[in-house]
């Protein structure tokens, strides 16, 4: 009997994110109950299995929803029914530390993933993004004008994190579930209109569907892969220069100004990440305010960065550290 096209796009992506694996070797399946992650647990352990390998289905209660502990249990005995050799099941306190609640319970289940990946051993941790997730993706990017790396989306993998269904659409998760007979839990945040990205799944997506064509999202998808790769070599440029001008924490700003702009505001991020600054809180209106110092110097005293850290400029060298340093 020939494999459904659908379940066979999804075991063709866990497939390639596994192609490095050795026998034994364990794998991490985040789980949500929602289709995307049960067609990726059900790919896995289809795919794992024929490896040799052992699965770990994971699911996170971030405690934001009521009933959200019972939906745990319910994943959690799916997972077993899927076939996972293991599950582990984790309930997560999310603070928003000024951020969304969104950004905040990402944080902690990354965090949260990465810590049972390496208790358990597990070489992946296997992610249940899809094609639809990394246009909208770009889409907010391109709204929030918030540059290349924004535009290139989601990375395909990143330290232990794998995500295998960035060439899958929701629809064909959606169909492999139905093809494998598993039911899945759809997140009423989903469709909530309070959040940002709902409104752009519900909304925005659809009428640019019917108004420029169809396989828009596609084609946002595609544009993410382009610019990962230019992404990708700017970052390594930037590398190098924060190597060669990193004196004990300390940049010559007239080294820093020689730089071409792009080359220069990715060593200042650089510089800025290292001494402490969150990732997710430095914005590019931050680093233009530090590359003030470098390029158009008119004697402020310091740039103040998430952290807290302060970019100070003293006798022409920059530094990072922290307010509670004489600036």
């Amino acid at each position: 009997m020939s494999l459904d096209p659908a379940v066979a796009a999804c075991r063709r992506g866990v497939r390639q994110a596994l192609a490095a694996l050795e026998p034994g070797d364990a794998v991490l399946v985040a789980c949500s109950g929602g289709a995307d992650s049960l067609a990726l647990l059900a790919a896995t352990v289809a795919e794992g299995h024929r490896q040799t390998l052992r699965v770990v289905g994971a699911t996170v209660d971030h405690g934001l929803q009521a009933g959200s502990g019972e939906l745990s249990e319910r994943v959690v005995a799916q997972m077993v029914a899927l076939g996972a050799d293991e599950t582990v099941g984790v309930k997560v306190h999310v603070e928003g530390g000024g951020r969304g609640p969104e950004a905040a319970a990402r944080e902690a289940r990354y965090a949260v993933l990465e810590e049972a990946a390496g208790r358990i051993g597990a070489r992946r941790v296997l992610l249940g993004h899809t094609l639809d997730d990394q246009a909208e993706t770009v889409l907010l990017g391109l709204t929030r004008g918030s540059g290349g790396r924004s535009l290139a989306g989601m990375r395909p993998a990143y330290g232990v994190f794998v995500r295998p269904l960035l060439g899958v659409t929701r629809a064909q998760t959606e169909a492999a579930c139905v093809a494998d007979g598993i039911a899945w839990w759809t997140d009423p945040h989903n469709s909530d209109p309070a959040f940002t990205r709902a409104r752009v799944r519900q909304r925005v997506m659809p009428v640019l569907e019917k108004e420029l064509g169809p396989g828009i999202a596609a084609t946002l998808a595609r544009t993410a892969t382009q610019l990962q790769a230019d992404v990708a070599a700017l970052d390594a440029l930037a590398e190098e220069h924060h190597l060669r001008l990193d004196d004990g924490g300390w940049f010559d700003t007239a080294g820093l100004a020689e730089l071409p702009d792009a080359i220069r505001l990715r060593v200042l991020r650089l510089a800025a990440l290292r001494a402490g600054a969150p990732g997710g809180d430095l914005t590019h209106g931050h680093l233009q305010g530090v590359d003030e110092l470098v390029t158009s110097w008119r004697g402020q005293r310091w740039i103040g960065l998430p952290g807290p850290l302060h970019a100070v400029r003293q006798d022409g060298r920059l530094t990072f550290r922290r307010p509670d340093t004489a600036d």
